[in-house]
């Protein structure tokens, strides 16, 4: 099998689970991602929250779908800035890290937002080819540039960030190498941020619902405890713990009335519903 080496000179897939893992994602076209992307050139991979707009359940029926796949985009956009929100006080002169950065969108808000550069890393060639095209057609590509590499291992140089996030990509790794990384990467005083879902350890393991998220996505949820522990153990500090899981549930509740839709809505609905599953952000500072 050809070791595919990334912009860091590094091999960039190092086991059987990465390799399956980058194939999902260099073959994916999905248009729950694709057609909320086309609304404003902002391609998203993660979920959306607040309260969507009920009027667009009332849209005449020929541009019912339209209006609702806009007001998702609006959402998951929406779930963008809360997490640059928790970043602090970023300067244009600093440099931001987007581990996990699917399409890219998220590294292109933050560009804009704070100014500075800023560097986003996946294991998907397809990703990362979609996301410099779209840092070029803005005129962005001088500041924000994708790279295939791999999160646990990037190459960028040690206390070169300001800050990090991973945004619903932590599913994908070992958390305690994730952490560990990222504390290199981090200067001293930098901030870490992450929105994701984690299964709820008061209900002893994973329940049937979240079992169907990993089944899908071909991820491994990891409990809300296990966060603050590898956070703990890598230098990591909390200083920000919002629970978003209500906040999340209305964007469910629509994408289930939508043509993109893909079947997983049911199980994302019923794990939060139940109280197995959170979405949660955590902001901490690396001491």
């Amino acid at each position: 099998m050809a070791i595919v080496h990334g912009t860091a000179g590094r091999p960039v897939l190092r086991t059987d689970y990465q390799r399956s893992v980058a194939e999902y994602w260099n073959t994916e076209k999905d248009p729950v991602n694709l057609r909320l992307g086309d609304v404003d050139g902002l391609y998203h991979h993660h979920y959306g929250i607040g309260d969507y707009d009920p009027a667009v359940l009332e849209v005449p029926a020929e541009r019912r779908d339209e209006a609702i796949i806009a007001e998702m985009h609006r959402l998951e956009t929406a779930q963008a800035d809360v997490l640059l929100d928790h970043l602090g006080d970023i300067m244009p002169g600093d440099r931001l890290l987007d581990a996990g950065c699917g399409r890219g969108g998220t590294s292109i808000m933050a560009n804009h937002r704070f100014g500075c550069q800023v560097d986003g890393v996946s294991i998907s060639e397809q990703q990362v080819e979609f996301a410099n095209a779209r840092a070029r057609e803005r005129g962005v590509d001088h500041k924000v540039k994708y790279h295939l590499t791999n999160m646990l291992d990037t190459g960028f140089e040690t206390g070169a960030m300001r800050g990090a996030w991973n945004n619903e990509s932590t599913m994908y790794v070992d958390l305690y190498e994730l952490f560990a990384e990222h504390a290199r990467q981090i200067a001293p005083g930098g901030r870490y941020v992450t929105i994701t879902g984690c299964y709820n350890d008061v209900t002893g393991g994973r329940s049937r619902a979240v079992s169907q998220i990993d089944q899908h996505y071909i991820c491994n949820i990891h409990s809300r405890g296990e966060y603050f522990k590898a956070l703990a153990a890598n230098g990591f500090v909390p200083i920000n713990v919002v629970d978003l899981t209500a906040a999340t549930i209305p964007y469910w509740e629509l994408r289930e009335k939508s043509s993109v839709a893909t079947g997983i809505e049911g199980p994302f609905l019923t794990a939060y519903r139940e109280g197995s599953f959170h979405y949660l952000l955590i902001a901490a500072d690396r001491v």
